[in-house]
C-alpha cells in the first residue's frame, strides 16, 4: 500500500509539476508602436536638446534638431543615438552636462530609427 502512494504522488509530481522552457513566456512583452519623428521623437528632442540644439545652436552644438531633416541628419550622419547613449560624463554624451535621457526615450528614437526614421 506505502508503495502505491509513492508512485500516485510521484506520478502526481511528474503530471502536474510546474516547469517552464523559457523565461520568456513569464514576461508580457508588447511591441513598441510605430514611432514617428512629429509625435515622438520630436517632443523627446523638443524636452531635452531645444535648449542648445537650436538655430544658431548654442553652448557648442554643432546642429541645430528643429526639423525632420536635422532630426534625420543627425541620427544618420552625427552619431546621435551614440551620444545619448554615452554615460553621463562622456566627452561626447548629450546631453552636455546634464543627466543621460532615460533608456525609454532612448529606446524610442533607437525605434524609429529601425523602421525607418518614418515622417509623418
Amino acid at each position: 500500500m506505502k508503495k502505491i502512494f509513492i508512485k500516485i504522488i510521484l506520478i502526481n509530481l511528474f503530471l502536474f509539476s510546474c516547469t517552464n522552457a523559457s523565461e520568456s513566456d513569464l514576461i508580457d512583452e508588447q511591441p513598441m508602436a510605430t514611432i514617428t519623428t512629429y509625435n515622438d521623437i520630436k517632443t523627446i528632442i523638443n524636452n531635452n536638446c531645444i535648449n542648445c540644439h537650436q538655430s544658431p545652436p548654442l553652448n557648442g552644438a554643432n546642429t541645430p534638431l528643429l526639423t525632420y531633416d536635422n532630426i534625420k541628419n543627425a541620427v544618420l550622419n552625427n552619431n546621435l543615438i551614440n551620444r545619448i547613449s554615452s554615460q553621463a560624463g562622456s566627452p561626447d554624451a548629450m546631453p552636455f552636462g546634464g543627466p543621460r535621457l532615460p533608456q525609454n526615450l532612448i529606446d524610442q528614437i533607437i525605434k524609429w530609427k529601425d523602421d525607418g526614421l518614418i515622417e509623418n
